[in-house]
């Protein structure tokens, strides 16, 4: 495995078919998809400056983008300060074990503290075991368990 320098950056317009490609592999590896026009919003927020929206960070080998994050934070009803929800985390499949996933989740972790949000959390499913060896190590494993509406 050859280790590259990663830098964290955020994301930029010109990033939209390396963003899409990233996202849409994320997206087929928890058995999804979504519209196109659902592309078009998210990478159009991702953009934006609404504080409520979501934020995207990008991994890069040189100018490559190799991985990305996306994260929010939200009032939380348990606490005075904002909390920070990691929703997607992806690294392209020939970088995994080089360090990406950590270095994004570090780069939030890093966000939060700065926003002075206590909390970082995030979901995966259970399949998802290489995640879960990094999440393991870097995060704690909580015993909710999360319902949708039927």
């Amino acid at each position: 495995m050859t280790q590259h320098p990663i830098t964290i950056r955020p994301l930029r317009a010109e990033d939209r078919a390396a963003w899409a490609e990233m996202w849409e592999a994320y997206l087929a590896f928890y058995e999804t998809s979504v519209p196109a026009e659902v592309y078009d919003s998210t990478f159009a927020r991702l953009l934006g400056d609404d504080p409520q929206d979501f934020t995207c960070l990008l991994a890069c080998y040189g100018d490559r983008p190799v991985g990305l994050v996306h994260y929010l934070f939200h009032r939380h009803a348990w606490r005075i300060e904002n909390v920070c929800y990691l929703q997607d985390l992806f690294a392209r499949s020939e970088t995994r074990g080089q360090g990406v996933g950590r270095a994004l989740i570090e780069a939030v972790y890093e966000a939060a503290d700065a926003a002075g949000a206590p909390a970082v959390y995030w979901l995966t499913q259970e399949f998802n075991y290489t995640g879960r060896q990094l999440y393991d190590r870097i995060g704690v494993k909580t015993p909710f368990i999360r319902y949708n509406r039927t």
